[in-house]
């Protein structure tokens, strides 16, 4: 068994203030969806600027949930960057419709507009561009192409609470917005999502639905659509109240972090750090720097670890994950990209718990396995 990490690639930073708002929630009885998830909602909300939000189980659930109410099903087409977690894709299968897989843009790891243009078809329905790493995805562009095609834009917004394009929090600018509270994440539950949006008919839709689709009335329910049970408990939403007051100064202490990663690599061969583009406020749920072409990035990971130092690979590339290049019938390689990133990135340790000489020490190590 590997002996555990010097350096963590992620530690999520809690306090007793936590404590505190589980103690609440044990005292009052109430430890299903209750007081403490409306908070949450309400505090989201108004971060993010949008009229609703509804808590679910993670943000899978949240983006199935989006993709059920906006009425996507069998034999529709959503756009999905190839590059990113595979659950981005899954929930457009577990509703019948057909993910149609889209290359990034290799400087930013975002969805390539140029690229979802060629792929688009009469049986596109929606698009779901990934914010990946806690970095907003190029909105205007892909906007204009939503509007263009009649798409609906469902941002997985995963890794991006906090994160802003052109003065304007992700989350708020599509029909719906999910974000993730895994511990990876601008703020944790342990696990846990939100959806945010400003449509009416979707939060009355995400509403029934999240609840098994029942209406309650005179103390029992009237069941009016074939739901779900996606509702996050107010224990784990009594954790994100407390994580919510804190979250400034969380993308503080990232942010630093990153800017010590930009620094200590400035001149370090083959390691490529994140770009921001202009305009933009990145969270850095993750820092992914990305390698040469000749290095071998999991020998790299094999060293450092090695060194006592935890890393991972940025993401994955869908197109070249068995079920999806079975399914689709495609090969590594035919989203050129997406594959250059999935085998040459390298997320680095970032957590607000790390000090310059952490990231001193990572970038030296790094230097020698390079």
């Amino acid at each position: 068994m590997d002996a555990e990490p010097r350096i963590w690639l992620t530690r999520p930073q809690t306090d007793e203030s936590e404590i505190d708002e589980i103690r609440e929630v044990l005292a009052s009885g109430t430890l299903t969806q209750g007081p403490k998830v409306a908070a949450l909602e309400a505090m989201v909300a108004e971060l993010v600027g949008t009229t609703h939000a509804f808590a679910t189980t993670s943000a899978t659930t949240a983006l199935h949930l989006s993709l059920v109410a906006a009425g996507i099903g069998p034999g529709d087409e959503v756009l999905v960057p190839d590059f990113t977690f595979p659950a981005t894709a899954n929930v457009v299968v577990q509703q019948g419709a057909v993910p149609v897989l889209v290359d990034i843009d290799l400087d930013t790891f975002a969805m390539s507009v140029d690229d979802l243009e060629r792929h688009v078809t009469p049986r596109a329905r929606a698009v779901m561009p990934v914010h990946p790493f806690g970095l907003p995805a190029d909105m205007q562009p892909i906007l204009a192409a939503a509007e263009r095609h009649n798409l609906a834009v469902i941002e997985d917004a995963a890794c991006a609470l906090g994160a802003t394009y052109h003065g304007r929090q992700t989350g708020s600018f599509g029909l719906a917005g999910c974000f993730s509270f895994h511990p990876r994440k601008s703020i944790t539950t342990g696990e846990g999502g939100m959806i945010t949006t400003s449509d009416d008919a979707l939060a009355e839709r995400i509403r029934l639905l999240r609840s098994h689709g029942g209406v309650r009335e005179g103390g029992r329910f009237r069941f009016e659509a074939a739901g779900f049970n996606y509702r996050l408990s107010d224990i784990l939403a009594a954790v994100g109240v407390a994580q919510m007051r804190k979250l400034d100064a969380f993308l503080a202490a990232r942010r630093r972090v990153a800017g010590w990663y930009d620094r200590a690599l400035e001149g370090v061969a083959g390691a490529r750090r994140p770009i921001v583009l202009d305009g933009s406020a990145h969270t850095y749920q993750s820092y992914v720097v990305l390698l040469d072409e000749s290095i071998d990035r999991d020998a790299v990971i094999a060293a450092l670890r090695a060194d006592g130092i935890e890393t991972t690979l940025g993401t994955y590339a869908l197109h070249d994950q068995p079920f999806f290049a079975n399914a689709y019938g495609l090969r590594p390689g035919d989203r050129p990209n997406s594959h250059r990133a999935f085998t040459g990135s390298l997320a680095l340790p970032l957590h607000g718990g790390m000090v310059e000489p952490d990231v001193d020490e990572v970038v030296a190590a790094l230097r020698a396995a390079l």
